[in-house]
């Protein structure tokens, strides 16, 4: 079993990839953000260090989708290939920060890579504004994290929606995380692990139906299956 989670930056991809892993007993897989030698560069001068930073997250991911295969044993990912492809790359050529040339030869190579991956069988993702992103940053306190330009943020944000949306590789599962707090509430960390029974195994809880019929506390998740 392959799960992955999705999300922009500060949105609680990580945090949630530990809780599944433990209630679940899978095994957790993480992003290198913390030892990437191309981060701080980065944010310092995106332009600069941007199709450095793709390629390296490119390389890294597709070793954790081998690993993950490899493995055999249930596995919840922290963000995915295709986040860094269809949104975060092309972000970038928007805004500038990447050339044209760049950009077409990390995307042929992704697109090379991408021939041979499978998707996983559950995509969560994480919904957020960006004054939920903003906190949660500020929260964890990421010295590089300072350096986010917020016009870089509301960019990234918008692409998400809009590949959530159009993302057809397989089940996906869209949670509001302005709304649901799962880091600090058990009972929404308990709703999307309803959720994710459901898409998994097939199952409709008493506490999933409850909160999809009345909507408590005004919290729902927004289900996907294609």
């Amino acid at each position: 079993m392959h799960i992955a989670i999705a999300g922009n930056i500060g949105s609680g991809k990580t945090t949630l990839t530990q809780l599944l892993a433990k209630h679940y007993n899978w095994l957790p897989q993480f992003e290198d953000a913390d030892t990437n030698p191309y981060l701080t560069s980065f944010y310092e001068d995106m332009q600069r260090w941007s199709f450095n930073l793709q390629v390296f997250f490119l390389n890294t991911r597709f070793k954790h989708i081998i690993d993950i295969r490899n493995q055999k044993k249930s596995v919840v990912q922290d963000r995915t290939i295709y986040e860094d492809a269809y949104i975060f790359a092309p972000n970038l050529l928007e805004m500038g920060l990447m050339s044209s040339r760049d950009f077409n030869n990390y995307f042929s190579l992704f697109e090379m890579i991408d021939s041979f991956i499978q998707a996983p069988d559950l995509l969560i993702y994480l919904k957020a504004d960006i004054s939920t992103l903003v906190a949660q940053i500020q929260k964890r306190g990421r010295p590089y994290e300072d350096l986010i330009r917020l016009d870089y943020l509301k960019n990234l944000n918008e692409r998400y929606n809009k590949w959530a949306e159009s993302y057809n590789k397989g089940k996906i599962l869209v949670i509001n995380v302005d709304e649901i707090k799962f880091s600090e509430n058990k009972d929404d960390l308990g709703y999307i692990i309803n959720c994710v029974d459901a898409e998994l195994f097939g199952l409709f809880t008493d506490q999933e139906e409850n909160r999809e019929e009345t909507g408590k506390k005004g919290k729902t998740g927004k289900k996907r299956v294609q």
